[in-house]
């Protein structure tokens, strides 16, 4: 008989979404459902701004194609990945003090951030990065931990 007070639970989800503009709210909508069944309200907004950056990425980096959106909690860590066909791996700009005169408001480019969400996932998270899939494209990450 095993004690299981010893043996950290895992918890899993993942779902395949199809790049579009409208996956980032959906995947927002199923990563809150299931964060709150972990009970992780401590990193709940946190956790929602990050899986909403990583899958708008995947989706204006693959449009049309298939993503997919990863949740894994252990007994230390919420993960949030996504996964795109891409080979091409982000590439945040780095910081700099933004002045009114230096963003583009145009229509075309009014809500292009240009590499700066990747910033705020680092700021938002305790470990992030990139691993590219053996099979083919990358999963982006961001670990949340500690923080139960």
């Amino acid at each position: 008989m095993t004690d299981d007070r010893c043996t950290p639970a895992i918890d899993h989800l993942l779902l395949p979404l199809l790049a579009s503009p409208a996956s980032a709210g959906l995947a927002r909508t199923l990563a809150e459902q299931r964060l709150r069944r972990w009970g992780d309200l401590d990193i709940l907004d946190d956790a929602l701004l990050v899986v909403a950056e990583l899958v708008s990425n995947a989706a204006k980096e693959t449009p049309g194609e298939e993503i997919r959106l990863e949740l894994v909690r252990d007994a230390r860590d919420a993960i949030v990945a996504v996964w795109d066909s891409s080979p091409r791996l982000p590439r945040p700009r780095p910081p700099a003090e933004l002045r009114l005169e230096d963003l583009d408001l145009s229509a075309d480019s009014f809500d292009d951030d240009g590499g700066r969400g990747l910033l705020i996932v680092a700021s938002l998270t305790s470990r992030n990065g990139c691993t590219r899939d053996p099979r083919g494209g990358k999963w982006v990450w961001a670990a949340f931990s500690g923080r139960r």
